[in-house]
């Protein structure tokens, strides 16, 4: 039986390493609302790049029931679980609000979305890959959502395609 949304406040559940599919799927299983929000990260392995969704939160993950039902001690038995976050003997509730803003902010997979649009002319700073900490400027962005800057590189000037996420506005 689901309990409505609106009784249900959210907290952090501690996992066992790389067991995230496994927890999830337990506590939904049992009943309990999950997010497990992911974060896509391009890596290079066995010589190609390759996508992959990685939770933005090692090791962690939300979890939302009714915590005067008493259900909660389910929570730190479910296979792939290490434990409620506490603080003493209650679980630590996180606020309706920040769960939901990170919601909102994910896609239907839970994958975190780029947070910000770009637009030609914008200063902007490389955060992940061999360019990080290099300042850039947008030239373009076309409609598949690649960013193409411009760089300052060895006196010329030098186009590159960013992802959305590898890029900071200053």
């Amino acid at each position: 039986m689901r309990i409505p949304k609106s009784s249900l406040n959210w907290f952090f559940v501690q996992l066992k390493p790389n067991r995230y599919i496994i927890a999830q799927k337990n506590l939904e299983r049992q009943g309990f609302e999950t997010f497990l929000p992911l974060e896509e990260r391009v890596l290079l392995h066995a010589g190609k790049y390759v996508k992959l969704r990685k939770p933005l939160f090692p090791g962690y993950m939300f979890v939302a029931f009714d915590i005067t039902q008493g259900v909660w001690r389910a929570v730190n038995s479910t296979y792939g679980v290490t434990r409620l976050v506490s603080f003493g003997t209650e679980p630590a509730e996180i606020p309706f609000e920040l769960v939901s803003l990170l919601k909102q902010r994910c896609d239907i997979r839970g994958v975190l979305l780029p947070s910000k649009s770009f637009r030609p002319g914008d200063k902007v700073t490389i955060t992940k890959g061999p360019f990080t900490s290099f300042v850039a400027e947008v030239e373009k962005v076309d409609p598949e959502r690649r960013v193409w800057v411009l760089m300052d590189l060895m006196g010329g000037k030098a186009r590159v395609e960013m992802s959305p996420d590898q890029l900071w506005v200053n």
